[in-house]
């Protein structure tokens, strides 16, 4: 059974993809909090607030070509006591010249009820591919 946290984050995180895809830096701000921290999957650099993740995917965009990341989740689990969860999947980066996959592995993001909307307060990238 799929609980609304669940549908919600997972439905959050597809706006995300779909954003990225779109090279879309006003879809991708409301997805993440304030003070959000992202750990790059190589060389583990950090990214910390939304003014500096959105100047990072403006770079990205920017790129020719550039890559086109996606997040697949596999397992979203809330917390019963506070209004937090972790999502956990598979990562992809392709070219946008040929679909190409470049890069993959494995991330964790903490996201957070704000409101009625789901956050993305912390994600960790791990390349392995």
């Amino acid at each position: 059974m799929t609980s609304p946290a669940d549908l919600s984050i997972r439905l959050r995180r597809a706006a995300f993809n779909r954003a990225l895809a779109e090279a879309d830096l006003a879809a991708i701000g409301p997805l993440l909090a304030p003070n959000v921290v992202l750990v790059t999957g190589t060389d583990s650099a950090v990214i910390s607030g939304r003014k500096a993740q959105l100047q990072a995917w403006k770079r990205e965009f920017a790129a020719r070509p550039r890559m086109v990341y996606a997040r697949l989740p596999e397992t979203v689990v809330a917390s019963p006591v506070e209004p937090v969860a972790l999502e956990h999947g598979k990562w992809h980066g392709t070219s946008s010249a040929g679909g190409e996959v470049l890069a993959s592995g494995d991330y964790s993001a903490k996201w957070r009820l704000a409101g009625e909307c789901w956050v993305i307060e912390a994600e960790i990238f791990v390349t392995l591919a």
